[in-house]
């Protein structure tokens, strides 16, 4: 305002006395105009808007003079009926662009008028032109008051629909399962069109960052995979409901919404189990990984993770024999062991899979067999060995 404060000191304030005849007839002929000149009004003039367009046209004509009168007059309480027009624009469904279109017609009808006034009572010039420029810098002022209402009610509007769709994010979570029912009741609320099949997405959240941030993270994320999907946070973590999770490319689309973030992909459920893929992925965001883990690609290590502490005592019992070796030596042994129980018997292929030759694949393999012995003839304990293996990162 302090700029438009400055651009009225320029005007004699005598000035307003000139204009002020102008005021009765110059509301109708810029209601006249918009109506004809701005096409998304053009039937709109008439009832409770056209009445709030009229009003507003009044005041700023009305304000504007107050202003020539005294720069430093206190004209703020006219400022909400710009911002309820900005408002009112956005509930209409439009754009701000019809308003500050209307706004630009009232200004050069003002213009026009106040010129042709100024110029039959003799009015300078330079007066002429720093009226103009009174005009303009308010209209801008009005148009910056609009645009606010406009942008409140846009983010308001965007907050409340984030409120709904973190409430459906939580109420597919709830386990033992929501009903249906309540489920269908909470996404028709959200706006939110229930997929025949859906997949739980988890996202680690940094440790310590508030709620409301986490939540933001997660909606955001949600809106980058796109689809339709619905995030929120739950439990610390970023969580997402992505719809018809294997349709086409849609592994690839997660992955660039992820932008390189940890994350696990339960399965794909009917909806009304979303619970049980969120539980899946869960289970999998706790393997060793990095990037995008998809837990059905790893069933059988998420059955060997289920006890904990029965598979590390599996792990500790069957690879007893590699604890005679130090820490370099183990990891060796314990990658060649994995590759040839992987393709038992196949040294050039074990030998491809670790990048190494053939002959320290033969030299390592007769190493095992003296720490293992038979075990490694028998079908039993080498798929007891498989399975220590796998779960050895975990211990």
């Amino acid at each position: 305002m302090a700029q438009t404060t400055r651009t009225f000191a320029a005007v004699p304030a005598e000035t307003a006395e000139v204009l002020r005849p102008v005021l009765s007839g110059l509301a109708d002929e810029t209601i006249a105009a918009i109506a004809a000149e701005v096409p998304d009004y053009a039937r709109a003039m008439e009832g409770e808007f056209g009445a709030a367009v009229r009003r507003g046209v009044e005041i700023a004509f009305q304000r504007f003079l107050r202003l020539v009168v005294d720069p430093q007059a206190d004209v703020r309480g006219a400022r909400e009926i710009y911002v309820d027009l900005g408002r009112g624009e956005y509930h209409a469904g439009r754009s701000l662009d019809a308003l500050l279109a209307a706004y630009r017609v009232g200004a050069r009808m003002a213009w026009r008028r106040f010129v042709e006034t100024g110029r039959e009572a003799g009015l300078a010039p330079e007066v002429l032109y720093d009226l103009g420029e009174a005009i303009f810098a308010y209209i801008d002022e009005i148009s910056a008051e609009s645009a606010d209402g406009y942008a409140q009610e846009q983010s308001a509007a965007a907050g409340e629909a984030q409120r709904r769709r973190r409430r459906l994010v939580r109420v597919l979570a709830e386990d033992p399962p929501a009903s249906e029912e309540a489920i269908r009741t909470v996404a028709a609320a959200a706006g939110w069109k229930l997929p025949r099949r859906l997949a739980a997405l988890v996202v680690p959240g940094d440790e310590g960052t508030p709620e409301d941030e986490l939540d933001a993270d997660a909606a955001a994320l949600a809106r980058r995979i796109g689809v339709d999907a619905v995030g929120a946070e739950l439990g610390g973590r970023l969580c997402a409901f992505v719809p018809d999770p294997g349709g086409p490319g849609r592994r690839r689309a997660l992955e660039a919404a992820l932008q390189g973030a940890r994350a696990a992909l339960g399965p794909a459920v009917p909806w009304p189990r979303a619970p049980a893929s969120l539980r899946r992925a869960a289970s999998a965001l706790a393997l060793p990984h990095d990037g995008l883990i998809v837990a059905e690609e790893h069933l059988a290590t998420l059955l060997l993770a289920a006890d904990p502490a029965l598979g590390a005592e599996l792990a500790a019992a069957r690879l007893a024999p590699l604890e005679t070796l130090n820490g370099g030596q183990r990891e060796k042994m314990e990658t060649t062991l994995r590759a040839w129980l992987d393709r038992p018997g196949q040294v050039q292929a074990v030998a491809a899979a670790l990048g190494v030759h053939p002959q320290t694949v033969r030299y390592r393999m007769t190493r095992l067999r003296e720490l293992f012995g038979e075990r490694l003839e028998d079908p039993e304990a080498r798929f007891e060995l498989g399975l220590a293996l796998r779960l050895t990162p975990m211990r």
